[in-house]
Order: C-alpha cells, then sequence, then structure tokens
C-alpha cells in the first residue's frame, strides 16, 4: 500500500532528537519527498539525524527569524517535536523553558497560520499535563480529562499552553493541529548527555529508563526514589513514531490522542526488570521522593486512539527493554562521550 507521505515535503522541528530522529527514519523509509529538519541542537545531537539525501539539516531554533523566514507554503505536514528537556530543568530555569516550548510553538504557528498547502501539523504534548496527582490507585488518564491549575513543572504549564495554541490556531486560522500526548517514551536513540549544559544534572539523567539501562551496564545502583511504587505507562519509540504518523493520516483537526501502551509498570519493577536483562547483581538504592513531583502513579487511555485513528501499541516492555539494551550496549563510546563533557559542571 501507497504511503500517505510518498513525495512529500515534511517539516520535523526537533527532529535531531530522540523522536524526532526515530521519526524521521521513518519518513525516509515511507518515501518522503524532502524532509526538513530543524533543531537547535540544544538537548540532541548532530549525529542523530540521519544521513540520508532527502534530510536537509538547518541548525537553529524555530524561534529564530532567519529559520523562519525559510519556511515556505510547500510544507505538506509539520510535526513539532521541539521541547525543552525535562521537567527539573524547566524548574530551575523556567526562561529557556518558556524559550524552547512555549515560543516555539507560538512564532512556528504565526509563521505557518497563512499556509494553504498544510495538510496537518502535529504537535507533541505530554501525558503528565492531564492525569490525575495520586499515589493512590490510578485509572487510564483519557484524553478529555480535566486539566489541573495547579501543575508541577514550567515543562507541564508550556506543553499545555502548547495544546491550548494549537486549538486557537486551529479554530481560528485553519491551521490543522493535532495534539498527541507522549507517555515515557523510551528506545534506542536516547542519548544521556546530548547536547548542551542546561543546568542541573537532568542534562545528563535525562530519563527513568535509558538511565537505569546505562547505570545497569555499568554494574551500577539504580536509584529509586521511595519505594518505587510510582508507575508509568512505558511506550517503545517506534510506537510513538508509528502514533505520530497516524495523528498526520488520519487524525481529526483540532483533535488530542493519546500515544500510550496502557500499560502501568512501577518504577521498582523497571528497575528490577532492567537488572535482571543485563545481569546486574548490584543492589538498588532508595532514594527520598522528589518533592516536586505529585502525579506519582499514571497511565494512558489507549481508546480513543485506537478508534479513531487506529493506533495501538505493539512493542511490550520487556521487548523493548531487551532493543534499548541492545543499542545502548552498542553504543556506549558515544554516550560515554556525551556523558563526559558536562563532568564539569556536575562536579561543581
Amino acid at each position: 500500500m501507497d504511503s500517505p507521505f510518498a513525495g512529500l515535503r515534511i517539516l520535523v522541528v526537533g527532529g535531531a532528537g530522540f523522536v524526532g530522529s526515530n521519526l524521521v527514519r521513518a519518513l525516509v523509509d515511507h518515501g518522503a519527498g524532502q524532509i526538513l529538519v530543524v533543531d537547535n541542537l540544544l538537548s540532541s545531537e548532530r549525529v542523530n539525524v540521519p544521513d540520508a539525501a532527502e534530510v536537509v539539516f538547518v541548525e537553529g531554533s524555530i524561534t529564530d527569524e532567519h529559520v523562519l523566514a525559510g519556511l515556505q507554503d510547500d510544507l505538506d505536514y509539520v510535526f513539532h517535536l521541539a521541547t525543552f528537556h525535562g521537567n527539573q530543568n524547566s524548574i530551575h530555569d523556567p526562561l529557556a523553558d518558556h524559550e524552547n516550548n512555549t515560543l516555539t510553538t507560538l512564532k512556528l504557528y504565526e509563521r505557518a497560520k497563512d499556509f494553504k498547502r498544510i495538510k496537518k501539523v502535529v504537535y507533541s504534548s505530554a501525558g503528565c499535563t492531564v492525569a490525575e496527582k495520586t499515589f493512590g490507585p490510578a485509572r487510564p488518564t483519557r484524553e478529555d480529562d480535566p486539566v489541573s491549575l495547579h501543575l508541577d513543572s514550567p515543562y507541564q504549564i508550556s506543553k499545555i499552553i502548547g495544546e491550548m495554541y494549537s486549538n486557537y490556531y486551529n479554530q481560528r486560522y485553519g491551521l490543522r493541529a493535532v495534539k498527541a500526548r507522549f507517555q515515557n517514551v523510551y528506545g534506542p536513540g536516547e542519548i544521556l548527555g546530548a547536547g548542551r549544559w542546561r543546568g542541573t544534572s537532568a542534562t545528563v539523567w535525562r530519563n527513568v529508563t535509558p538511565t537505569f539501562v546505562y547505570k545497569s551496564l555499568k554494574g551500577g545502583v539504580l536509584p529509586v526514589e521511595g519505594t518505587g511504587e510510582a508507575t508509568r505507562d512505558f511506550i517503545y519509540v517506534d510506537d510513538i513514531v508509528e502514533g505520530l504518523l497516524a495523528c498526520a493520516a488520519r487524525g481529526a483537526p483540532g483533535a488530542v490522542y493519546n500515544l500510550a501502551s496502557g500499560v502501568e509498570t512501577s518504577i521498582r519493577e523497571l528497575a528490577l526488570m532492567i537488572n535482571g536483562l543485563t545481569g546486574n547483581t548490584t543492589p538498588i538504592e532508595w532514594q527520598p521522593q522528589r518533592n516536586w513531583d505529585h502525579s506519582g502513579k499514571r497511565f494512558g487511555s489507549t481508546v480513543k486512539a485506537k478508534q479513531e485513528i487506529g493506533f495501538e501499541a505493539k512493542v511490550g516492555v520487556k521487548g523493548g527493554l531487551r532493543r534499548t539494551i541492545e543499542w545502548t550496549r552498542e553504543n556506549l563510546p558515544l554516550i560515554d562521550a556525551c556523558i563526559n563533557k558536562h563532568a564539569v559542571y556536575m562536579l561543581a
């Protein structure tokens, strides 16, 4: 069957990042005519951008007026994945979060609002903005659940503002924006320490899964907060990419879809599973609960995405972890180099 993206011109903002680079590879496989990648490499590495004839890389922020001026009304699809990664760095530097989350969305939409050729804009949002703030039993978070006015970080605030701007520009200007709410994405291509120092150790220890995998492969201690009872919806990056493509091809303008596995996994279970797969026998280290994180248990509902865009995650956690461990083992020199370039900050 022919791909809906074959021969088309596609913009991927944040296309050098973890999810973005995997999406770009998929678009190459789908026969896209040209893929324009815009990324300022704040939290990513140039090596992640696929070396393919179809890919054109522009190093810079989508907030840069020169970069924006280079965008013309010849784009068929836009994937907006730029972000200031992530919660802890945004707490440390809310202004940088605003610059790289909120303003990226507003400036991109202002430039694109009168473009006539765009079929869809897919905006990457975050499931943590909507999830109930609880350490009690969790229920699957639905797309129509209420959004709290008391969010845990500037990152969460800016992500939901991006959804609001997506709604506004769709309603006011007919910019056909679809919102994709990510859960906890993991998999090959997430480089610990990628990009520039962003103020906290979360520059290196980006997310729980790559952190645990790396430390486990090194025979190190896996730091688990509290009793490890917190839960997340872990979704493999290939599934997220399929979800983004489904949002672009079949998503309704103005709609929002969870890209979720629908499976609740505790951090303790994750740590034990990773240590079991790597053979790491070093005991887990129990640490205090993070004082800013109130969404202790959460996972996403898969009902709407399955019914409306035909998206369903296929890769289970254990299988996805095996692939992630294999990729990490093969890329340890690159990961070590990216971590080590921040050593002077980490020791300060």
